[in-house]
């Protein structure tokens, strides 16, 4: 009973804290640019505006348009609950696998770029393509990435992945560290930041992500924006849990849960700022050159594997 309270306390601060990340993102790139910019919980104040507006429709929109935001976000919700945020070993473990995890993310992709090309705009039929583009190239990186650290455990759940690797004394693996560079290159090119993407952004020769959802008002906006943010968090979650799992809670004791609520804040706490100097920094790319980038994370990821195999074994 404990377990499954825990597993839906999780879901729900999945849904609850993404929000608050992407505010948390934004306004740190606002300070280094010099501007005060909204404070970091500005994204509820966006969300529940959106909630309270009438929805517009295209005339062309089918039904598929209709009921696509609720899938992108349900799917992207259901691939929150399973990875371990607090602690390990909750009762939806079982489908905390990470074969299963990219089925999620493949899902919800499915149905947004069917909603980006189903008005028949110029706009969505773009986005859509460098969507299906650039996860094509980012997949194979991110399970190569995931491989070698499930190569150590042998295993792809990623409770049992995170659950052996705290219990392990501290140790520097290259092959960890290359794994760990390649997937925060593809969290970088999936959640559509700088430099594959611009969210803030609404230039057609820039657009990707916000291509797809240009047509959408109201609720249907604010869904897909908040299965975004989700999926912002859930990366920063898989990068934060899975490369420094110290700190998660092994039991479901409350000094594990209150412990592992600590560690997971001031490791997304950090990788915010990370994020924002990240995208301070540099500038967006073009299209052409997101190939050689996602290559570079399959090229190390590759690395990551080859040298458990040589080195770790």
């Amino acid at each position: 009973m404990i377990g499954w309270l825990l597993a839906i306390s999780q879901a729900l601060l999945f849904l609850l804290a993404a929000p608050l990340m992407a505010g948390w993102v934004k306004w740190l790139k606002c300070r280094l640019q010099n501007r005060k910019g909204p404070p970091p919980w500005q994204p509820y104040r966006d969300l529940a505006k959106l909630f309270g507006k009438e929805v517009v429709l295209a005339e062309t929109a089918s039904p598929v348009f209709r009921v696509a935001p609720y899938m992108v976000f349900s799917v992207t919700a259901l691939a929150g609950s399973v990875v371990p945020l607090l602690t390990v070993g909750l009762p939806t473990s079982a489908i905390a696998d990470v074969i299963v995890l990219i089925g999620f993310f493949a899902l919800a992709r499915f149905f947004l770029a069917l909603a980006g090309m189903d008005v028949g705009t110029a706009f969505g039929g773009m986005g859509s393509s460098r969507e299906m583009t650039i996860s094509s190239l980012a997949e194979p990186a991110l399970l190569l990435a995931v491989f070698t650290l499930a190569m150590t455990v042998a295993s792809t759940n990623l409770s049992t992945v995170i659950a052996h690797l705290a219990t392990e004394p501290p140790q520097l693996y290259p092959s960890f560290i290359f794994a760990a560079l390649a997937m925060a290159l593809v969290a970088v090119a999936e959640t559509g930041r700088v430099p594959i993407d611009n969210p803030a952004t609404h230039l057609e020769l820039t657009m990707t992500h916000e291509a797809m959802i240009l047509e959408y008002s109201s609720r249907h906006l604010a869904l897909m924006e908040w299965a975004a943010m989700m999926k912002l968090l859930l990366y920063g979650v898989l990068l934060a849990n899975l490369f420094i799992p110290w700190g998660v809670g092994l039991t479901f004791t409350p000094a594990a849960v209150g412990w592992g609520l600590l560690a997971i804040t001031a490791k997304l706490f950090f990788l915010g700022i990370i994020l924002a100097v990240t995208e301070t920094s540099l500038a967006k790319m073009r299209l052409f050159r997101v190939p050689q980038y996602l290559s570079l994370a399959f090229i190390l990821s590759l690395i990551g594997l080859l040298s458990h195999v040589i080195l770790e074994r």
